[in-house]
């Protein structure tokens, strides 16, 4: 996909993300992965158009680790998986599994809604340290 992306936090029943997508001049506008709404036709010419997501290839993994790096043009995570939780050891080894590249300008506006996602659950469910040890009570 090419364009810039732009990602919003909003509510519907839970969390639900709204993206939107600036592709060659146009704004389109899309909710969480679920809950795509059609657009109507009878909208008016100016208004927003709704992104539907193909979710039927999606394939979903776990990380607890984030490696990131960046130059001029790009930031990179590589997200990965560390099974070693015994501090005393001298080299643990994390298998990063996957990479997400983005442009400077989405790496900040994804940065902006990952803020406001942790600050809305630290509103409902207290406020999280900054530990890198497991907490015991984590969910």
């Amino acid at each position: 996909m090419l364009g810039m992306c732009f990602f919003r936090l909003g509510t519907v029943s839970s969390i639900t993300k709204e993206v939107f997508m600036k592709e060659a001049g146009s704004i389109a506008n899309a909710t969480s992965l679920s809950l795509a709404i059609p657009s109507k036709p009878s909208q008016p010419a100016n208004a927003t158009p709704t992104v539907q997501f193909d979710v039927s290839n999606l394939q979903s993994s776990y990380a607890n680790v984030c490696n990131v790096s960046s130059t001029r043009e790009e930031v990179v995570l590589a997200f990965g998986v560390n099974n070693v939780w015994e501090r005393a050891q001298a080299n643990v080894q994390v298998q990063l599994a996957n990479r997400i590249v983005l442009n400077p300008y989405a790496a900040k506006r994804l940065a902006a809604v990952l803020n406001r996602v942790v600050a809305e659950y630290e509103s409902k469910f207290g406020v999280l340290k900054d530990d890198a040890r497991p907490q015991a009570n984590a969910a």
